[in-house]
């Protein structure tokens, strides 16, 4: 699994709901179709009147989410900004191309109300249910940088074993100190809560 791989899979999903703040601190999601994909990018319309153009304009932090059939949970953490306005024409045409019903939204010269915002660079989470046990990783977009979640356990381990015996998917193994297997965690916070010595800590960005 990698970022182009996790880009083409959001586009089998094909709705896609995406998260804003508005200038009240409110979180907003919409739902998302009128996007064109990129190996390594994603370029995505809207019309300049709405709330979504203008909270993209002022902040320009996107949280986007999709989720296939398979249990697969892909999360994109980016900066939207407008493409150059030299290029809008170019991405609104292949966006109205490629998704035919824009055209009964938008007929016509109507479509120059839209605007096209491009996300290049940031970072994503894939998170499979579907498999025993779990799989997770993250992947960085062009120049975006990630953060790192989850839990590790200590030298402040003393080898109870009660943080493996009730992890609910088993990624915890044995050493000195005991290890969490991250790509295999939940991120529940079990092992956390029951450690008799507070061996578990809070990675950075949980």
């Amino acid at each position: 699994m990698d970022a182009k791989t996790c880009l083409r899979k959001l586009q089998y999903v094909g709705v896609l709901a995406f998260a804003t703040v508005d200038r009240e601190g409110n979180p907003q999601v919409r739902d998302i179709s009128a996007i064109h994909y990129e190996e390594n990018a994603l370029y995505f319309f809207t019309a300049r009147g709405k709330d979504f153009c203008r909270e993209l304009l002022d902040d320009g932090r996107v949280q986007v989410l999709g989720y296939t059939r398979y249990k697969e949970m892909i999360r994109l953490s980016a900066k939207a900004e407008p493409v150059a306005e030299h290029e809008q024409k170019k991405w609104m045409d292949l966006i109205f191309e490629e998704q035919p019903y824009l055209s009964n939204v938008y007929p016509g010269d109507t479509r120059n109300i839209g605007i096209i915002f491009q996300i290049k660079d940031g970072w994503m989470e894939y998170f499979h249910l579907g498999v025993n046990p779990i799989f997770r990783e993250t992947y960085v977009i062009g120049e975006g940088i990630g953060e790192v979640k989850g839990y590790e356990i200590t030298d402040a381990c003393v080898g109870c074993g009660k943080c493996k015996k009730n992890c609910p998917q088993r990624c915890i193994e044995e050493g000195t100190p005991y290890r969490i297997i991250q790509e295999h965690c939940l991120h529940c916070g079990n092992c956390y809560e029951l450690c008799p010595v507070r061996a578990v800590e809070r990675r950075s960005g949980i």
